[in-house]
């Protein structure tokens, strides 16, 4: 069975926060960073 990681990032510019889970942190994180083309954050942010 796999394990999976709940997460809380927050963003002081749009003071809101996001909630995930993943089987894979690092790998999730770096996918926040570098600004995916679709899901929440995109709709969010105008792109």
């Amino acid at each position: 069975m796999d394990e999976f990681v709940v997460y809380i990032l927050y963003s002081e510019k749009f003071m809101k926060t996001y909630t995930d889970f993943t089987s894979n942190l690092i790998e999730r994180f770096k996918s926040h960073h570098f600004l995916e083309t679709k899901g929440y954050t995109p709709k969010f942010i105008g792109q």
